[in-house]
């Protein structure tokens, strides 16, 4: 069988749904799609004689209300530094993982309006001083996406999990178009699929047919152009996007919307079931080439989660931060609740690691990093702060824990400029490159 040649890295399949309405359904990397030298063909007409590399993507990945540094931070820097409670999730990805301590958020210490958590949120997304509505710029990932994002579909994806209405903008959004201008995260699993696959339509919404019934014969022309290995290639993964839509079609009714306040006695939604479907989605995303940035909000920033999944329902997460952190007791619940979240990052670097592209997997070619708005929670510190950078996208360093000094703003500049080749020149806060990480 003849193997499709100059296929272009951004081909869709597409048909039409049952009430007219639009599909297109993203590939994945396939063998048609890269050259020997293991370039792809880029999209658009006229332009598939271009080489161009597998494209770098990059994650800003975030959860609410600090650490207990206590059961976080690794006493060993170097490779052999040893996995504390919270970061056990990720010991069986030691080699994907760079921990990173030290830092210091200079811009929340600025004077200004709000809480701790206010400015401390600005100056960690925008390096800039919270301004009374939001954050003071631009956030890092809309700064990269601005440089990489015209290619693809959607310049960046925003994702959040966990539903709140509690706080002000600052605390409820991660990305940051401009200053005071938030772009608000994704939070239900329904309505990310129906972006991602295609416009709402009935009989997806309710999950009684499938988005594929659509592409199927384009699927099947598609597929006859192909390899044996594309071809299966493609089977394997328009079966994961059936088991997407199985598995959203399974979450209760009331999932498909919004909560505006979840109950006192605990959560409504099962969080931990939600943000695994949406880091699937993201990694259909980025497996598909929609899109190439994503921010990703686990929990919001001072954030009032209760964690039944955890038998901690007699308090919300905020508060589990500072009443009670004094007892050994109060200290064991913010291990457990940190350890959720560092077990959430794994399970989005293990999907990416899982995910074949080219002669890798989408994890060489993402750079992630994973931060909260303060270092010790209860102390709402803004230095000294601890973060997980993942990914090799760039030739970044991994498998180790690096003590360091300078800003948010230097990891930045570092990531954008020297891991992604976005080219910003400059961030808030930047003064040097992190040779340590790169």
């Amino acid at each position: 069988m003849a193997v499709a040649t100059s296929l272009s890295r951004r081909t869709f399949l597409r048909g039409v749904g049952l009430a007219g309405t639009a599909v297109r359904v993203g590939l994945p990397a396939l063998d048609a799609m890269f050259n020997a030298n293991g370039n792809a063909y880029a999209a658009g007409p006229g332009k598939t004689g271009r080489k161009t590399g597998i494209e770098s993507r990059f994650v800003l990945w975030f959860n609410g209300n600090g650490i207990g540094e206590k059961y976080w931070v690794p006493r060993e820097t170097g490779p052999e530094f040893e996995f504390t409670p919270c970061l056990r999730p990720l010991a069986a990805l030691r080699n994907d993982i760079h921990v990173v301590t030290g830092l210091d958020s200079p811009a929340a210490r600025l004077p200004g309006p709000g809480n701790s958590h206010y400015p401390s949120m600005s100056a960690l997304v925008s390096g800039q001083v919270f301004t009374g509505r939001g954050a003071g710029g631009p956030s890092i990932d809309q700064v990269i996406a601005k440089k990489v994002g015209q290619n693809s579909r959607f310049g960046s994806l925003q994702i959040g999990v966990c539903q709140e209405s509690f706080g002000e903008s600052i605390q409820r959004n991660l990305s940051w178009a401009d200053r005071d201008r938030p772009l608000p995260p994704e939070m239900i699993p329904h309505n990310l699929f129906d972006r991602l696959f295609g416009r709402k339509e009935a009989s997806w919404v309710n999950r009684q047919k499938s988005i594929l019934d659509a592409v199927r014969e384009d699927t099947s022309s598609l597929k006859s152009k192909l390899g044996r290995r594309d071809q299966d290639r493609v089977d394997e993964y328009l079966t994961s996007v059936r088991d997407l839509e199985r598995s959203i079609a399974s979450l209760p009714p009331e999932y498909s919307q919004v909560v505006e306040r979840p109950a006192e006695g605990g959560d409504l939604k099962d969080w931990p079931r939600i943000a695994k479907l949406q880091s699937d989605l993201l990694v259909h995303a980025f497996a598909s080439g929609q899109t190439r940035v994503a921010s990703y909000m686990l929990t919001k920033c001072q954030g009032l989660s209760r964690f039944p999944w955890l038998g901690h329902t007699s308090q919300r997460h905020h508060e589990y931060t500072h009443n009670g952190v004094e007892t050994p007791r109060g200290m064991r619940i913010l291990r457990d609740i940190c350890r959720w979240h560092v077990e959430e990052f794994a399970y989005l670097v293990a999907k990416l690691k899982a995910t074949p592209e080219g002669a890798g997997t989408l994890l060489d070619h993402t750079a992630l990093v994973f931060v909260h708005e303060h270092a010790e929670a209860n102390a709402h510190k803004n230095n000294n702060l601890a973060l997980i950078v993942a990914g090799h996208a760039g030739g970044l360093k991994m498998g180790t824990h690096t003590r360091t000094t300078g800003t948010l703003g230097d990891l930045y500049l570092t990531l954008a400029d020297e891991v992604i080749k976005a080219d910003i020149g400059a961030f808030p806060t930047a003064e040097r490159k992190l040779s340590e990480l790169v």
